[in-house]
């Protein structure tokens, strides 16, 4: 081989192939669907899962384990840190706040839980679908209150269920 023949016939885009376009083109008379059967007729779309007869993959793997996945909870999670940065002291944060000033954006499926992650100096009113207990002790300490979106009530550091 030599250097000038390793490209050779490589091209850099490859030419669709015409089908149905007369004898001549190699692909024409049934356009390359053979006789007969549904699959040469119009409108056919074959099953991309079909393994033609064989028994389909999602059947030949064996099942294990649990999937939650249709029951999950899908929260937007915010860390105190966040709160921190974005809020001043004694300030009400809610879901229709959050969403004004463009900290939560798109849609919120389950609702918003806050994590304790980072420091919170400022006393704040936080009105959420979820806490940690972390989150709830760190606001708490800092003079704030933590508030049940659901069920409008108050939590302590040690009635932290959710």
């Amino acid at each position: 081989m030599q250097l000038h023949d390793v490209h050779q016939g490589i091209q850099r885009r490859k030419r669709r192939k015409r089908v149905g376009r007369g004898p001549g083109s190699g692909h024409g008379k049934t356009a390359t669907k053979g006789h007969k059967g549904h699959s040469s007729r119009q409108g056919f779309k074959m099953n991309p899962l079909s393994e033609g007869g064989g028994q389909p993959l999602i059947r030949r793997v064996p099942k294990r384990g649990f999937n939650n996945g249709a029951f999950k909870k899908h929260f937007v999670v915010l860390n105190l840190h966040l709160l921190e940065s974005k809020f001043e002291a004694g300030s009400e944060v809610t879901r229709e706040i959050l969403r004004q000033r463009l900290i939560v954006k798109g849609q919120i499926k389950d609702g918003i839980k806050i994590l304790g992650d980072g420091e919170l100096t400022k006393p704040l009113v936080v009105t959420a679908d979820g806490f940690s207990k972390s989150a709830i002790a760190k606001i708490v300490q800092a003079g704030g209150k933590a508030i049940d979106r659901k069920t409008g009530k108050e939590l302590t550091p040690v009635s932290a269920a959710s």
